[in-house]
């Protein structure tokens, strides 16, 4: 034990003058006669010696409270564990996560008490201290030091970040700071489980710094969240219904029933669903879309779950009415039945060109390319079909009356082909309407349909999976492929081979195609963690970037690829929500942002298991604080010291008043 002030122990010596009273009384004797005195020797004894036990009593208590109140002005204190010293660096992380956002008590949040931490922190430091303060923002504050006003400002700026980072980007951040490295850091964090990393043993292992972890224990909360959201049909062609598919997650240890799921489209309520979820599982639900929606829709899923509130919504974007790109190929400049098909503008970009004058950058953008009616196909344009069909899309093949079947073969890879001279026609099998390819096609299914019949060409063997069948079991259209898909017909669409192109049939089948090779150009949903995403753009004229409009206006990072804008997200400023690609005055694209479903896991290690992954090291030392009261004891403890002097004066006061006791009632 110290002492402030030590020259006030001097003052122990006025411990004598109780002592000396004690001594010496001064008050005179007064004599007093009794007839006999025998009767009263024996009391008188017994009198004295109590009288004795009082004064020692109150001598003592006197003394004490001479001595508690002269250490009290003396102000002892215990030795601080650790030193601090002037001209230092010490870099604080904070950690501003959304799971931050959850409460450590009745109405506290983490993160508000995270910043007192580090408020409470730079308090104790000598004033010429400069400080490195990190957020999981990475923001260009964190590269230099500052001063203690700089960063108690910068701390009055901290807000929840949608960035999460694991322990070896927290190391690495801090070991690349131009200036100087930290003697102290404090890690400043709930420690979550999702997001911590593996960062095994080589990190924070400079013996020189020093670490010190400063958790946050998150009250128990069961947290439910979505997991995930998809389209049963990415691409609607011609208004057809559509079903929303949602799968939500408890992280919970208690099972949620009937828990109330919204779902908005574009600011109006379009449909509700009661759902109950297992402890530490999943349930699924979906909603059933309208028809007619417009060209960005918004979808925003919903629900209640409080108190952790930051991933109750789920954001979607519905691009519905993107067009369709076909591009056929055929043998003749005249009109086809397939471009009267596709010839819907509002649904389709129909281009058409005769064999040897293919432009083939089209090619390759298109999403369908139908081969009408061609007999040879050359060695270019096939080489040009093959790069298509390895880009995932969609080619329709149907052939000409006489074709060649080497270059047939080649594109679809099939390994028999061969001509067929089918002497007439076979009428159709009604098609398997279980088949998802033919799902609402037909109102009421019914044996009486009026189907069409067909004379074949070619003849690829026993097709079971074939799309559509002769009724003697033969495939008239047939779908192969893994990474693009062809469709192969078994005629040609002329009048004198089928009637298909006059049949009910020929529209949605031919609708069907179209749609199988169209792409989403943009998922329903992005996360905020993502670097790069990319927005289709045909023509960008001039120099002015795409823009993101949204909750804020971005303009990121951004190159051309093609007819493509790939765009490098500014995480650390942009929100969850709906944004808008702008280029000019045209909208490209809507795009929706969620947060990253890690932070929905809210399972924390404790500072014990930290420290173990670690290393172990003995420079890593651990705040045990539940508040931000404790935190603040324990850390002027480690640094100031723990002052005693009002313990002391509560014990000169206490002996006082024994002292004021012993004399009002002990007789």
């Amino acid at each position: 034990m110290s002492f402030v002030y030590p020259s006030f122990l001097w003052a122990l010596t006025a411990l004598a003058i109780p002592v000396l009273i004690h001594l010496f009384s001064f008050r005179k004797t007064q004599r007093i006669y009794f007839s006999s005195n025998r009767f009263l020797r024996q009391v008188q004894q017994a009198t004295s010696a109590k009288r004795k036990l009082k004064h020692y009593l109150i001598l003592a208590a006197r003394l004490l409270f001479l001595f508690f109140l002269v250490l009290a002005f003396a102000q002892p204190y215990l030795p601080a564990t650790e030193q601090v010293t002037a001209a230092r660096n010490v870099a604080l992380y904070l950690d501003n996560s959304m799971s931050m956002a959850v409460p450590v008590r009745e109405k506290v949040r983490a993160l508000d008490d995270a910043i007192t931490y580090a408020r409470q922190l730079i308090e104790v430091f000598p004033p010429d201290t400069r400080y490195q303060l990190l957020t999981n923002d990475f923001a260009p504050f964190s590269n230099s030091y500052k001063s203690r006003t700089e960063v108690l400002d910068l701390l009055t700026q901290v807000r929840l970040s949608p960035v999460s980072r694991a322990a070896s980007e927290i190391s690495s951040r801090f070991q690349t700071n131009t200036e100087s490295i930290a003697a102290d850091i404090f890690w400043i964090s709930d420690f979550q489980q999702s997001t911590f990393g593996d960062p095994g043993q080589r990190i924070f292992a400079d013996s020189s710094q020093r670490l010190h972890l400063v958790p946050l224990t998150l009250l128990p909360e069961a947290n439910i969240f979505a997991d995930t959201a998809w389209l049963e049909n990415p691409f609607v062609v011609g208004g057809e219904r559509n079903t929303l598919h949602v799968k939500l997650r408890n992280d919970g240890t208690k099972p949620v029933d009937q828990l109330l799921i919204k779902l908005t489209l574009n600011d109006i309520q379009a449909g509700t669903a009661m759902i109950s979820i297992p402890a530490k599982g999943t349930a699924q639900t979906s909603f059933e879309l309208v028809t007619g929606l417009s060209r960005f829709s918004r979808a925003v899923i919903s629900f209640n779950d409080y108190p952790v509130t930051f991933d109750n919504d789920l954001y979607l974007s519905l691009n519905f009415s993107d067009k369709i790109r076909v591009v056929e190929i055929k043998s003749a400049a005249a009109p086809t039945v397939v471009e009267k098909v596709y010839g819907n503008k509002s649904v389709f970009a129909f281009k058409a060109f005769v064999v040897g004058n293919v432009n083939y950058s089209d090619l390759q953008e298109a999403d369908l390319v139908v081969l009408n009616g061609l007999d040879r196909i050359d060695f270019s344009l096939a080489q040009a079909l093959q790069n298509y069909r390895i880009s995932g899309r969609s080619l329709l093949i149907v052939p000409s009356a006489n074709p060649e079947l080497k270059d047939y073969q080649s594109i679809t890879g099939l390994p028999v082909l061969k001509k067929t001279g089918d002497p007439e026609k076979t009428e159709l099998s009604a098609p398997d309407f279980n088949n998802p390819f033919f799902e609402n096609v037909v109102e009421e299914r019914t044996n009486r349909l009026a189907l069409p019949a067909a004379r074949r060409v070619l003849d690829w063997g026993t097709d079971r999976s074939a799309l559509l069948k002769l009724k003697n079991d033969q495939p008239f259209l047939s779908r192969f492929g893994r990474t693009g898909t062809v469709y192969l017909m078994a005629s040609p669409l002329a009048g004198e081979y089928t009637d298909f192109a006059s049949n009910f049939l020929f529209l949605p089948v031919m609708y069907r195609i179209a749609a199988s090779g169209k792409k989403t150009e943009n998922k329903p949903y992005y996360l905020l963690t993502e670097n790069l995403i990319s927005v289709r753009a045909d023509s960008l004229a001039g120099e002015q970037p795409l823009r993101l409009v949204g909750q804020q206006e971005i303009i990121p990072s951004q190159r051309k690829a093609g007819s493509r804008v790939v765009l490098e997200l500014p995480r650390f400023s942009m929100n969850a929500g709906f944004y808008y690609a702008v280029h000019r005055t045209d909208t490209l694209a809507l795009l929706a942002f969620n947060q990253s479903k890690q932070e929905s896991l809210l399972r924390s290690y404790t500072a014990l298991e930290v420290k173990e992954k670690l290393g172990n090291h003995r420079h890593i030392t651990i705040f045990e604080s539940n508040s931000a009261e404790t935190f603040s004891n324990e850390i002027k403890a480690r640094y100031l010291g723990t002052p005693l002097w009002k313990q002391a004066l509560v014990l000169a006061l206490m002996f006082l008043l024994v002292e004021v006791l012993l004399i009002r009632f002990l007789k």
